[in-house]
């Protein structure tokens, strides 16, 4: 029996015609109106979970958390939030946190996982002192950034103007609640123990902290020259600062990658990580990570994916700036701009290195009668496969309407 006749079909498309508004119907028929309770502006934004592809298969967990849905943290001078493993239970490698100092400080303080710092907005002063007593000071701009290893104590000061940040740590279930702060530890000493270690009356203490301070208030600290402490044991050995956005790109019809990793920033040791921006009409090709699960956040634009893996199990996600997206390791996946803007994102991998295979260069580099026999494929298609690199794509012939304003589902009615 036909699943949808033609006339229960044309009722469908009047109907979600004259709603103006998504509705969980798809192209093929299946599904009906949602005349229950309802975020619509969710729905929007959502348009591949609202109707998922046909192709969607099986039961893969959420792979997408917001920072819309966070907690936010609110202090004197900024404020923090978190994704963890606690929000966003399959993220087992990193956790995620968006901090702003306005301006401010984020004391003196250290973790037992490293930290890997990208600077959203504004600039930031960090510093840290090494095991041998080899300090580290620096200014970071937007678009670069910092890695401090595990256990290794710092600080973060914004300049001026202010400045928004991410912080990555190597360990889903890290939290801020977690740190070793430097007015915390002061406050849980008893009185003459601290006059004992540093020789001066308990009387010096009296007026420390009673409880954790996070982030304080803070002025412009000035120039790096007048702050600068020359250490007897010199200054670490390399600079613990990235310029992630000035590594040069790869380069290909869609859009552009670059990669930090150890082999061009000595402290990567536990995090390999990649800006990749997308034109409109292009695709970070599909492709899978052969060393470890990736981890992202996106910074502009709107984006889709698609997540395979074995089952068969796959499922579309839609992300958009202040989102995080989770590929598990070996999962074949795509992420396309369906905007009408540069899609900008992060990929992190808890690595030294990164590592990533190609589809279209797996099958390009396969024997070709190997390729037609599981796939069948034309022989024109199999010639045509390009050989080298090429991690964002565009095909002239395609187009995507944008989520926001055209619901997709309409659109695919229309536009079969």
């Amino acid at each position: 029996m036909q699943r949808n006749t033609q006339e229960e079909l044309n009722k469908k498309i009047e109907a979600l015609n004259a709603s103006n508004i998504p509705e969980p119907i798809r192209s093929d028929g299946f599904g009906a109106l949602d005349k229950g309770p309802r975020n619509i502006g969710r729905d929007k934004q959502n348009p591949d979970m609202l109707v998922p592809p046909a192709t969607d298969f099986g039961l893969l967990p959420n792979l997408k958390f917001s920072f819309a849905d966070a907690h936010m943290t609110l202090k004197p001078g900024g404020w923090s939030r978190e994704i963890t493993k606690r929000e966003f239970p399959v993220s087992d490698t990193f956790a995620l946190i968006n901090m702003c100092l306005d301006p401010g400080i984020r004391e003196m303080h250290s973790h037992q996982q490293s930290e890997w710092g990208y600077v959203l907005v504004g600039s930031i002063r960090v510093t840290s002192v090494d095991e041998m007593g080899r300090n580290f000071i620096d200014d970071v701009s937007a678009g670069e950034g910092w890695l401090f290893p595990a256990n290794i104590p710092h600080s973060l000061q914004a300049l001026e103007e202010g400045t928004e940040f991410i912080l990555l740590f190597d360990k889903g279930y890290y939290s801020e609640s977690s740190t070793f702060s430097v007015s915390d530890l002061f406050a849980h000493m008893p009185l003459d123990i601290l006059s004992a270690n540093f020789g001066t009356p308990e009387s010096t203490f009296s007026n420390i902290p009673k409880n954790e301070v996070y982030i304080v208030e803070g002025g412009d600290p000035g120039t790096i020259n007048q702050q600068k402490i020359q250490s007897p044991y010199e200054e670490v050995p390399f600079s613990y600062k990235h310029q992630l956005n000035s590594v040069p790109p790869i380069e290909s019809a869609g859009g552009t990658i670059r990669i930090l990793d150890s082999k061009n920033f000595p402290a990567c040791k536990t995090v390999a990580a990649v800006l990749v921006e997308v034109e409109p009409g292009g695709m970070r090709e599909i492709h899978w990570h052969t060393n470890k699960d990736e981890f992202q956040y996106y910074i502009s634009g709107e984006a889709r994916m698609t997540v395979f893996m074995p089952g068969p199990k796959a499922r579309t996600f839609n992300y958009r700036a202040g989102d995080v997206g989770y590929v598990p390791m070996g999962g074949f996946h795509y992420i396309q701009n369906v905007g009408t803007e540069t899609l900008r994102f992060l990929e992190f991998f808890n690595s030294d290195f990164y590592s990533d295979v190609s589809l279209a260069q797996w099958l390009a580099l396969t024997p070709k009668e190997m390729v037609k026999s599981c796939l069948n494929l034309p022989d024109d298609f199999i010639d045509q496969l390009n050989k080298k690199s090429t991690p964002v794509v565009k095909y002239s012939g395609f187009e995507f309407p944008p989520a926001q304003g055209t619901p997709q589902n309409k659109i695919r009615f229309t536009h079969p």
